[in-house]
């Protein structure tokens, strides 16, 4: 088995542009000419938490706050997962021992990085075989249940983190404003969007439909395929693919965005993990955040098209999907 280690960096910034947006993104590498999805095929996920404190909070409480986030994701609707806490270590994140380890380091020298996860995967399979995450204890955390001022939430920024762990990349539903110095989080509807909430928000401790779409579609259960629908299609400008797009799908029922990225430098997008009923769809371009938060950057990523909606509604099909849908948007 060839193995290599594959580093995420959350992104999570202190300060925190734009316009809302939707999209959900699996984390993948590059085998020959194709892309393998990074995903745990061994359950449960055993993990360990560090046994040292950091930013005001004890292992202990750490170790409290990791076990409700795995909870809460493992209590995803249609999607199987399961993990199991297993015993405090004096190993720390990032010291490839084996072991998937969740802790405190002091990265002062990262000073917009709250916290990160990274991996040791199988190349040939994208198996997740190791994990880490780390919580960047230059800042001050709180577990508060209501929070604290001036402290950042734990459980927000963990249940973030461990979605890296399970998979998942990076959403862009989420809006922000730019301050001196950086940029503010006004909204997120996706709990994977890049940037955190400012010290002193819980608002982050919430599973949005775009996370638990990312997660179920992960990992699905049989209920996954049978209940749910999907959305496929292109986006095309002046006669050629679009690599990049958001393709976000509006639920007119309840309110619900999911969404998906055009994936291919012909512009097919696939957006799973959607609930049957009326859909509208909306392309927008990756030009209010940093691209490298999604995508790698060696990717030729078409940010150059204004906002399109598509000029129909689309009804999604319980346990099947709507295809040949074809988007076209114009240069800006």
């Amino acid at each position: 088995m060839r193995r290599g280690v594959i580093a995420v960096a959350t992104l999570a910034f202190v300060l925190l542009g734009g316009d809302p947006a939707a999209a959900y993104l699996k984390l993948g590498i590059r085998v020959g000419a194709g892309t393998v999805t990074l995903k745990w095929q061994k359950f449960p996920i055993r993990y360990f938490v560090s046994n040292a404190s950091g930013g005001g909070v004890s292992a202990t409480e750490l170790r409290d706050v990791v076990n409700r986030t795995f909870a809460t994701w493992d209590a995803v609707p249609r999607a199987e997962i399961s993990a199991e806490f297993a015993g405090f270590t004096a190993a720390r994140p990032n010291d490839n021992d084996g072991l998937t380890v969740i802790g405190f380091l002091n990265r002062p020298q990262q000073s917009r990085t709250l916290g990160a996860t990274s991996f040791l995967v199988d190349t040939v399979t994208g198996e997740i075989v190791e994990a880490e995450i780390f919580l960047n204890s230059a800042f001050d955390w709180s577990v508060a249940p209501s929070g604290q001022p001036n402290r950042f939430d734990v459980e927000s920024i963990m249940l973030h983190e461990v979605g890296h762990l399970l998979g998942l990349g990076h959403s862009a539903l989420g809006e922000t404003e730019l301050r001196s110095g950086g940029r503010r989080v006004l909204a997120a509807e996706a709990v994977m969007f890049p940037i955190a909430f400012s010290a002193g928000s819980i608002e982050g401790r919430t599973l949005k439909p775009d996370d638990m779409a990312g997660l179920a579609d992960t990992y699905p259960t049989t209920a996954f395929r049978r209940e749910l629908g999907s959305i496929s299609g292109r986006v095309r400008k002046d006669g050629r693919g679009v690599l990049g797009a958001h393709v976000v799908a509006f639920n007119l029922r309840n309110g619900h965005m999911v969404g998906g990225f055009s994936l291919n430098e012909d512009g097919s997008f696939v957006i799973g993990g959607l609930e049957p009923g009326p859909h509208a769809l909306r392309v927008e371009p990756l030009d209010d955040g940093d691209v490298e938060s999604f995508f790698d950057l060696t990717l030729n990523i078409d940010t150059n098209f204004r906002v399109k909606f598509h000029d129909r509604i689309i009804v999604v099909p319980r346990g099947g999907g709507t295809s040949g849908i074809e988007i076209r948007v114009e240069p800006k």
